[in-house]
């Protein structure tokens, strides 16, 4: 199926406990060279840290496994390969099992996978603590290595996710180590497909505009011997490929204009996207440089247990309703937890027609490292207030215990000190050398704006009405993407929505450090927004955790804009 010069890679997941049946709807969809499946995320890695240890077999992503018992005759038959980041914690323990699937379907399926990423065994001597999992953003070449020894199947720990794509990419057209144009360009298709249907539809603001999105297909990329890359789908599949979508994937997770990986640096800032046809976008321009000298280490660790209790405040006198809850509370604890956080979320309003428009909501989250101050000692006294605080009161869950909560911190290493091995389909393993050419991160400076848009006459109408957003979450922080589709309106967004402007619309942000990072070429403003999502998605900082609805929170918010940019 493939050529010399495009190799089609499709994707398959976009988390751990994605769509199980996609798998077999992409390979039964049409034609692809590729499948890959991102499984891997920071809160995925605690969950199968927590597996490992019930269990020291476990440790990688469980329904791979039932997707490859289901598929594996299929790809095989189809001449597609896989490659997954599934192997998580275990990825040999995963290439076992997926022998052990092989020889129980009675077809032969060569097997390798990629190890090295984990540091646990190493942490204090790297100076990384005492966490529960530690490991490393490996890159694309182990993966690379794999592929070129003909196997069918490749599974790694954690790996970049882009790395699924640069490595099959990069097997298939010969790359060299120094081709940092067409590694970034790889990596941009990568960073498009690797969230699954984020890149056809899903998750996206302008959604009313797509005819079809009860199921959106998930995305392939036709990648060519340059770097570039059509983003496109199966036919008659949901969903769509535009632009918009593409951008809308580009934008997430993302930083400043340098994009730094194990493999290369992409430079954000040169991505040039253009409509090629229904359901074709093409990617193009991307340039690349050195990679960093470290590797980014994914540190996940217990922080200790959490518990919460949500009141139910109905009618009048809300906020004195929430005040004689909270201050009943607190006095009633035998131990008062090391954390105890009140949020009021007043989705009420007056002369309601339903009981529930008439409602607020009063969040008590806890949290302390003795499983017992946050158990029962907290929800049940809680939940002794029912006949001795405030009219009406009631709450939305019966009194339970606390449960283990974690907290993700970043670490860097020389990448020198990671290992990093292809554990080839016959057993043979090979290492993969550290880059010989590096070049430390910096900032890029910000680029001339376009003029500003003139002043005139505006209407107080939702940022959204013309702007698009993508956000979402990256450890304790949170990044936020916005642009527009014009060039005009670029004009007036560039100068008007800035990190003060920002702070205005979601005032949640204002004592909180945020980043502007200006991309023209994508009419695109990324804000990073650091601390606002605690010590990550585990520790739940947010009833948003993972940040995901903070772009079109930011959408929602009313601001003037020109009359002329609505027309």
């Amino acid at each position: 199926m493939s050529s010399p010069d495009v190799i089609r890679i499709g994707n398959c997941s976009g988390f751990y406990g994605d769509r199980l049946s996609a798998m077999r709807e992409m390979l039964e969809g049409g034609q692809l060279d590729v499948l890959t499946g991102d499984y891997l995320a920071e809160l995925t890695m605690l969950i199968l840290g927590r597996d490992r240890m019930k269990d020291a077999n476990l440790g990688y992503a469980k329904t791979f496994v039932r997707q490859v018992e289901d598929c594996l005759g299929l790809a095989l038959e189809r001449g597609v390969r896989i490659v997954a980041n599934a192997g998580g914690l275990n990825p040999a323990g995963l290439a076992q099992r997926l022998r052990e699937v092989a020889d129980k379907l009675g077809v032969a399926a060569r097997v390798a996978h990629v190890e090295g990423d984990d540091l646990l065994p190493r942490a204090a001597e790297l100076g990384l603590g005492a966490p529960l999992a530690a490991n490393a953003y490996l890159g694309a070449w182990g993966i690379a290595e794999c592929l070129r020894a003909g196997a069918d199947v490749v599974v790694t720990g954690r790996v970049t996710d882009a790395a699924l794509v640069v490595g099959p990419a990069a097997a298939h057209f010969g790359w060299a180590r120094d081709d940092f144009d067409a590694l970034a360009g790889a990596t941009v298709a990568g960073h498009v497909i690797e969230c699954g249907t984020q890149a056809t539809g899903g998750n996206f603001a302008f959604f009313t505009e797509i005819a079809d999105l009860d199921r959106p297909g998930f995305p392939i990329a036709e990648v060519r011997r340059d770097g570039s890359s059509v983003i496109t789908k199966h036919e008659n599949t949901g969903g769509a490929v535009t632009v918009d979508t593409v951008e809308a994937q580009l934008m997430y997770e993302i930083q400043g204009a340098r994009y730094a990986g194990p493999d290369v640096t992409t430079r954000l800032d040169s991505i040039e996207l253009a409509q090629e046809g229904p359901d074709r976008v093409l990617v193009s321009g991307v340039r690349g440089e050195a990679p960093p000298p470290s590797l980014k280490v994914s540190l996940n660790t217990l922080g200790g247990f959490r518990n919460e209790m949500t009141f139910v405040l109905t009618g009048l006198d809300i906020e004195a309703k929430a005040e004689l809850a909270q201050r009943q509370l607190e006095k009633w604890l035998p131990v008062r937890p090391a954390e105890l956080e009140w949020t009021l979320s007043r989705t009420d309003r007056p002369d309601a027609d339903t009981e529930e428009q008439a409602s607020a909501l009063l969040r008590c989250v806890v949290r302390d490292p003795n499983p017992d101050t946050v158990g029962r000692k907290f929800s049940g006294v809680a939940v002794e207030l029912a006949l001795a605080s405030y009219p009406g009161c009631t709450m939305t869950s019966p009194p339970g215990n606390g449960g283990p909560y974690g907290v993700f911190t970043p670490g860097y290493v020389d990448a020198a000190e990671v290992p990093h091995i292809a554990v080839l389909p016959d057993g043979e393993r090979v290492e993969i050398a550290a880059p010989a050419t590096t070049l430390a991160l910096t900032e890029v400076p910000e680029p001339a704006l376009p003029e500003p848009w003139p002043d005139g006459a505006t209407r107080r109408v939702p940022l959204g009405t013309l702007a698009l957003a993508r956000s979402g979450d990256k450890g304790g922080n949170a990044n936020i993407g916005v642009w527009v589709r014009t060039d005009a309106q670029w004009r007036w967004l560039a100068h008007t929505l800035t990190v003060d402007a920002l702070r205005t619309l979601l005032p949640e942000t204002a004592h909180l450090p945020v980043t502007r990072h200006v991309l023209p070429e994508l009419r695109a403003l990324n804000f990073v927004v650091e601390g606002i999502l605690g010590a990550g998605v585990a520790y739940q900082a947010r009833f948003d955790p993972q940040a995901k609805g903070l772009g079109e929170w930011l959408r929602s918010r009313h601001i003037d804009i020109p009359v002329e940019l609505l027309t």
